[in-house]
């Protein structure tokens, strides 16, 4: 006899607060977003290898509770939707504080045609509040796909479902559940309870995508020669890998690591297939564990990074109150300064006008200092021009001697050039804080030295002839550049007349220009010109002519 006090028929619902069932900690794997949501089972193809995206979802079964007695019941077993063609039996016995259950199954298909990631079947028991206990792995066990179990449990009230899975030992079933437990009429003993066992699972493809946080996992390619054990221990260590275990659970992913090795050293010599399947469990086991280890971490991080926003963003806050009660004194104060900024604004607008003013009169000044210094250059270079040729130059007002003012090949004024430098005397003292630079050239015939010497011979004549007429003696410099700085072409006489010459440069404040070296620069140190003893022995004939 059985008693009913709810629904026993099988329902697949989406749960909305699978979380929050009092016995059951939460799937550490499921994304906030997938609770609630309709699953899906649209696969998306990676590198040939389907990667499923189903979100987590909810399913009922009857919770059995099998009271303590002397005699076993009898349950079903039917498949889902995912395997139709499978069903099975189990007996069930309640005895000593312990639940021994008998189960047998047929029509369980190799679990990879569900997918790449998947190498075996697990035996689930669910409690009514959704807990679900691994009871064990249900390896094939004879033909036709027959399987065999025998598993005991410290529980009392509870439903079994068999999910797909990578390898033996995972903590949360996925949500690929192929056979669940049904009531037999007359022959199952025991109280269905009214509220159906809720259980919460894992998405499908969560172990090939390990929540998003790394990449797919190369697919296990099964040698049907090796224990199945070997290959759900390679798909164990692959998924805690992906999942971060080398960070966070290092110590114990080399432990697994180590017993997965010494099982395919094993394989590989075909010694021991017991020994094999025994390393290759204890690798499947450590593996789960740093893979648990690892989601844990992450959830403590995420926790204590979400704790530290809520922390920055109270701070955060308490410093805007703070910021506004002090831009609200600011303000206060504001306002008791801002008379005193605009009386400020008003006497500094009036010393701004008068400014400008002054300004404005600064500027006519100087247009008219410029104007007049403009017009005093050109009455200069008017008046030079009237005595010998002037042009005007960037260095100044170039008042130009030719040599034909000179006795031959010597530096000796004539009295014609004595008459012209008179009269430029009489002009230049018009002029007070002139500036003037004689510079002596010659052409290119003779020697370097001799040319060098005549220009500044006849520089140095010319300087202290104006010094005689009362040009002040500080405002004068002469300077000999020899045959450089030519003004025309030294391969004809004309040409080389030219380049013989004195040249007497203009400048000052007077007229708006300063005093530069030819070319801008100083090229030939200036040497002083000779005294007029020392020039009896210079004044000898030489052969070229200059």
């Amino acid at each position: 006899m059985i008693k009913r006090y709810g629904n026993s028929s099988l329902l697949i619902l989406v749960l909305t607060a699978c979380g929050a069932l009092n016995a059951q900690e939460a799937n550490p794997t499921a994304k906030p977003d997938q609770q609630g949501a309709a699953p899906l089972s649209q696969a998306e193809m990676r590198d040939g290898i389907p990667v499923f995206k189903v979100q987590v979802v909810g399913r009922d079964i009857p919770a059995i509770n099998y009271f303590h007695r002397s005699a076993s019941t009898k349950i079903a077993f039917e498949g889902t939707s995912l395997l139709p063609n499978a069903r099975g039996t189990a007996k069930v016995e309640a005895r000593g504080g312990r639940t021994s259950i008998e189960a047998n199954f047929e029509g369980l298909t190799p679990a990879n045609g569900f997918g790449n990631e998947y190498l075996t079947y697990v035996l689930w028991a669910i409690t009514p509040e959704g807990r679900p206990v691994n009871l064990g792995e249900v390896l094939p066990t004879g033909s036709k796909d027959k399987n065999q179990i025998t598993v005991t449990s410290n529980l009392q009230t509870f439903g079994l479902i068999i999910t797909a899975e990578p390898y033996f030992a995972v903590t949360m079933p996925s949500d690929l559940v192929v056979v669940q437990n049904v009531v037999i009429e007359d022959k199952t003993q025991g109280v269905i309870e009214h509220v159906n066992a809720h259980y919460s699972l894992l998405p499908r493809g969560a172990y090939a995508e390990t929540a998003g946080r790394h990449s797919v996992l190369n697919p296990i390619r099964r040698d049907e020669r090796s224990p199945l054990e070997l290959y759900e221990a390679i798909n164990a260590v692959q998924i805690a890998e992906a999942a971060g275990a080398a960070q966070y659970a290092g110590d114990t992913l080399t432990t697994a690591k180590t017993a997965l090795k010494n099982a395919q050293d094993l394989d590989l010599r075909k010694d021991n297939r017991k020994e094999t399947i025994t390393f290759a469990r204890e690798a499947v086991q450590s593996s789960e564990d740093a893979r648990i280890i690892t989601i844990r971490k992450l959830k403590a991080e995420d926790e204590a990074a979400q704790l530290k926003a809520k922390q920055d963003a109270e701070l955060s806050a308490q410093q805007s109150q703070a910021d506004a009660q002090k831009s609200q004194q600011d303000a206060e104060q504001a306002a008791a300064k801002r008379a005193q900024a605009e009386s400020a604004a008003a006497d500094a607008e009036a010393r701004a006008r008068a400014a400008r003013d002054a300004q404005k009169s600064a500027e006519a000044s100087a247009q008219q200092a410029t104007a007049q210094t403009e017009q005093m250059r050109e009455r200069l270079k008017e008046q030079l021009n009237q005595v010998l040729q002037t042009k005007e130059t960037a260095r100044g007002l170039i008042v130009n001697m030719s040599d034909v003012l000179f006795d031959f090949n010597k530096y000796t004024l004539k009295p014609e050039a004595r008459e012209k430098l008179a009269k430029v005397s009489g002009i230049l003292l018009a002029y007070p804080n002139l500036k003037l630079q004689v510079e002596g050239y010659t052409d290119n015939i003779g020697s370097d030295e001799y040319n060098q010497k005549l220009s500044e011979q006849r520089a140095g004549g010319v300087r202290e002839y104006l010094i005689s007429q009362s040009v002040q003696d500080a405002n004068i410099s002469a300077t000999g550049y020899g045959k450089s700085n030519p003004i025309a072409d030294n391969s004809s006489n004309a040409g080389r007349a030219q380049n013989r010459r004195v040249e007497l440069v203009v400048s000052g404040d007077a007229i708006g220009i300063q005093e530069t070296a030819p070319g801008g620069e100083s090229q030939i140190t200036p040497q002083p010109a000779l005294p007029a003893d020392n020039r009896a022995a210079s004044q000898q004939p030489a052969t070229p002519q200059n």
